[in-house]
């Protein structure tokens, strides 16, 4: 792909598509390039991982509230830009300087992560959910984890944590079809804590947000930390699987190659399993 269809990421660029502000001792992430349905592009990724860092160094943070612009959360992967990037293993995509968002192939953030929802939450997205530590969502949310319909596998983190989070047969209903669920299916399933009404999910998520920066940080931090503990072998394995071997076998498969295309395309897959 041409460096004019895939630039590297800048400092600018991610600023403009990551928005991040400060209120007391919480701090605002949010996604901001709603005329692509906030899709997650290279320039999402360093602002965002840049945004994680800086709650975990900053002493003055104890909390973070992720949140969009637009219609939509996000509508996923921008697979048009990070496809080649992601079938050689996605290396770099995450800076040195930063915090991984999905809490995979780098370090995590230190201090807690709500998230607030809305419209579309697909793929990376959903697996930003999943690694955060709360999600409020409002009633219009729509969740896919559909990368099974485009021939590759999830990298973030959903084929481990949505089978820990919902139990293995929620999550396998979702991750083997690709199939769409709303926010009370959602909530059933134990993906996200609240479902408000649309327009109030960002509200609810930054109260919830005062009410643990309200507590004692050390404290906090160190429940974190020690939840953690708990799950962090299996993602560790995950990861090392997904981006060793697993997801470039997957990204050199013409159905992969068929998948990404007929997404790019708007039109139906045809897959053949070669």
């Amino acid at each position: 792909m041409s460096s004019t269809r895939n630039p590297a990421p800048t400092a600018a660029a991610a600023a403009d598509k990551v928005l991040v502000g400060q209120e007391g001792a919480v701090l605002t992430i949010t996604l901001n390039r709603p005329e692509k349905a906030n899709a997650i592009d290279a320039d999402m990724i360093e602002g965002l991982s840049h945004a994680y860092a800086r709650l975990s160094d900053d002493p003055t943070l104890r909390v973070a509230v992720v949140r969009s612009n637009g219609p939509h959360f996000t509508g996923g992967l921008d697979l048009a830009s990070l496809a080649p990037r992601l079938a050689t293993g996605g290396e770099g995509l995450i800076p040195d300087t930063g915090r991984d968002p999905w809490g995979m192939y780098g370090e995590p953030a230190t201090k807690p992560v709500v998230v607030a929802v809305h419209g579309r939450c697909f793929t990376a997205g959903l697996e930003l959910v999943l690694n955060a530590d709360l999600c409020v969502a409002a009633a219009d949310t729509l969740f896919g984890q559909q990368e099974v319909t485009r021939g590759i596998v999830a990298l973030g983190g959903a084929t481990v944590r949505l089978p820990h989070r919902a139990g293995w047969g929620n999550a396998m209903r979702y991750l083997l079809t690709g199939d769409q669920f709303d926010a009370q299916e959602a909530w059933r399933m134990g993906v996200v804590q609240e479902v408000v009404r649309p327009g109030e999910q960002f509200d609810r998520a930054t109260a919830l947000a005062h009410r643990i920066a309200h507590q004692a940080p050390l404290a906090v931090q160190a429940t974190l930390a020690d939840a953690r503990a708990a799950v962090r072998e299996p993602i560790a394995a995950s990861a090392a699987s997904l981006r060793g071997e697993v997801g470039p076998r997957l990204f050199a498969t013409a159905d992969a190659t068929e998948g990404i295309n007929a997404l790019i395309e708007r039109r139906t897959p045809v897959y053949t399993g070669a």
